[in-house]
């Protein structure tokens, strides 16, 4: 599909600062990879996003609805734009510097 070598970048819904960049270095559609570059506004949304992985990776009663009210923080704070411009839905999960995400252009 070629989006190797593509930067895709998150930013606060609120202010514009950039919370980071994924420079896309795998595809396993409709998954992308790459490495995550933290930008000035990560630190407000750090803990969201362990805290989402965190519960993403448990396999106990209730933790989806936990995840579910987490993530829609998560959406809440940041927008996620392609090369071409912001996409309408996505899921993005950042751990370190890595950051993986799947995305949607219709709303």
């Amino acid at each position: 599909m070629g989006f190797e070598g593509e930067v895709w970048c998150v930013r606060d819904r609120s202010t514009g600062a950039g919370v980071g960049e994924i420079v896309v270095d795998d595809e396993d559609f409709p998954w992308l990879s790459g490495r995550f570059r933290p930008g000035p506004a990560f630190d407000a949304v750090r803990d969201l996003f362990a805290r989402e992985l965190a519960l993403a990776e448990r396999d106990d009663a209730g933790h989806w609805e936990e995840w579910e009210a987490v993530y829609a923080r998560i959406e809440a704070r940041v927008s996620l734009a392609s090369p071409e411009g912001p996409v309408a839905e996505f899921l993005l999960h950042i751990q370190g510097d890595r950051a993986w995400f799947r995305w949607s252009t219709a709303g």
